[in-house]
């Protein structure tokens, strides 16, 4: 086990951080009572609004039935983007105008393709039944937006169960100024690695009631380090708000509530632990990592050893950079964060679930010119041993300069989630009503809108918006976590990007099993 004493950038406040990486863009903080939000850009017709003559980058995918090798003794065969697990990086420069078509070859299923994160005008939203029809197997269909803003983001089915299949891939949109400096950049994606098709809750259940307690991984994925018995809410752990915003109780095992797909481990860019993603940097060198989870059910709590992190964006949009030893990252969230290269060596990158027992994803960190060839087996860093500060949504303070209006929202939802395998079917809701068959929340353009959320059920749930930013606490997102056994949180946003916009917990089996609904514009 490593000692995290040594590490300068312990003894480095903001201040300093952000004198050695360039000074901070000029902005306002979301905060007080008076609250601005970020414009999405839009015209009212919900198209972007591109600079004359924007360079346009086109790109073409196929989403089609391949084989890939995860690690030693681990083939997988599923469906990827263009063969790739994980799918292509497409990056792009902010402005550009992005144009990519997918060409659907997969065996008898209609796909889609959605922009995460990225307020798309709604016709290119990738949301079956809502903003387009399946792209039909030997079909195609062209996707084109405005770049912007910034960030990092990602792409993925939104057709049933596929994300869970392996089609998914990041999307690098670039700054044209960084509010921090940093001298190389890695992308890292967290994922659940399930080697066979996915299969409803309600089907998990019947197998694990036929087959008895034991007959399934009811806690998770068998085993797990035992170094980190702490649950994510003592102590400031999961990035929950205080106060007002989030509150709530302790996790329960199990990433369904004891039903689990029977996922046979956990990855860093596609690879297995016994074949970790290395990431090669340099001593002295200031290291961008954007990290990614688009898994389908597992929150990871994520650390590097020997090592500190300050995260610089949250869902894509900056932050003052703020100084953490470790993060909870949700289903659907993004953190980017840097690192300061001054520890040599190789060194564990540590994502660790949150919910249930599975052994944790693991890439390593490796300094060119080091002899240390890889970081010894069970490396854990100081931020999954209980030691320093886990970042908290209430650490998180926008940068960027607020649009719109401030005052009071014109509508309020109050929500409830609720559900779980206690029935006899599978059921997740949103105020006791289960998709497709629940009624759209209508809202105007103009508006403030205010979503208050209580969690009724033992499960934590990543709410993610479409089409929006929201304010949540001084951040800007677009995926909150909710916790747990009476779990809150609350966010605004404005209703500047009109059309129909899917809201819905990112637990993929969760949404499935109808934890969504439908923002509509009336």
């Amino acid at each position: 086990m490593e000692d995290n004493s040594k590490d300068s950038t312990a003894n480095l406040n903001r201040r300093a951080f952000l004198r050695r990486g360039g000074a901070l863009t000029a902005g306002l903080g979301l905060g007080g009572t008076g609250l601005s939000l970020i414009s999405c850009g839009r015209k009212a017709d919900g198209a972007t609004n591109s600079a004359p003559g924007a360079k346009v980058r086109e790109v073409r995918l196929t989403a089609t039935p391949d084989e890939v090798r995860v690690g030693p003794g681990h083939t997988y065969r599923s469906w990827f983007y263009d063969g790739q697990y994980p799918g292509p990086e497409l990056r792009v420069k902010e402005g550009e105008r992005l144009r990519v078509t997918v060409q659907n070859e997969l065996p008898e299923a209609g796909t889609t393709v959605h922009w995460h994160g990225v307020p798309v005008p709604n016709a290119m939203d990738g949301v079956p039944g809502i903003t387009q029809e399946p792209i039909p197997p030997g079909g195609a269909m062209t996707y084109e937006f405005e770049a912007g803003p910034a960030g990092t983001y990602m792409y993925h089915s939104h057709q049933g169960l596929q994300l869970d299949r392996g089609l998914v891939g990041p999307l690098i949109i670039e700054e044209r100024t960084p509010h921090v400096k940093y001298d190389r950049e890695h992308t890292v994606i967290l994922d659940d690695f399930l080697p066979g098709a996915p299969r409803p809750l309600e089907e998990l259940a019947a197998d694990r009631g036929r087959e008895g307690s034991g007959g399934m991984m009811g806690g998770g994925m068998m085993g797990r380090d035992s170094d980190d018995s702490r649950g994510m809410m003592g102590g400031g752990g999961c990035p929950m708000m205080d106060g007002d915003e989030s509150s709530g109780g302790g996790m329960m095992s199990g990433a369904m509530g004891g039903i689990v797909p029977p996922y046979e481990g956990l990855l860093v860019n596609g690879k297995l632990p016994a074949d970790p993603a290395v990431f090669d940097v340099k001593e002295g060198e200031r290291v961008r990592f954007r990290l990614v989870n688009p898994s389908s059910a597992t929150t990871y709590h994520l650390a590097l050893s020997g090592h500190r992190m300050w995260v610089s964006h949250a869902d894509g949009r900056p932050v003052e950079p703020v100084e953490v030893d470790s993060l909870a990252i949700g289903m659907g969230e993004r953190y980017d964060v840097i690192v300061e290269a001054d520890t040599p060596g190789a060194h564990a990158l540590v994502a660790r679930p949150v919910e249930g027992d599975a052994p944790p994803a693991r890439g390593m960190v490796s300094y060119q010119g080091s002899r240390q060839g890889r970081p010894p087996d069970g490396q854990v860093p100081a931020g999954l041993r209980g030691e320093g500060r886990r970042l908290r949504y209430d650490d998180l303070q926008s940068v960027e300069t607020p649009l719109g209006r401030s005052g009071d929202p014109d509508r309020t939802f109050d929500l409830r989630l609720s559900g779980g395998m206690m029935m006899s079917r599978g059921e997740w809701t949103i105020d006791g009503q289960q998709y497709p068959d629940a009624e759209p929340l209508a809202i105007r353009e103009g508006e403030r809108v205010r979503v208050n959320m209580s969690n009724m059920s033992m499960m934590l749930h990543p709410m993610h918006l479409h089409g929006h930013f929201f304010r949540v606490g001084n951040a800007i997102k677009d995926t909150v976590i909710v916790e747990p056994h009476m779990g809150r949180a609350s966010f605004e946003f404005d209703a500047d990007n009109p059309g129909d916009w899917f809201f819905h917990c990112h637990n993929l089996y969760h949404l499935h099993a109808g934890m969504a609904r439908e923002f509509r514009y009336t």
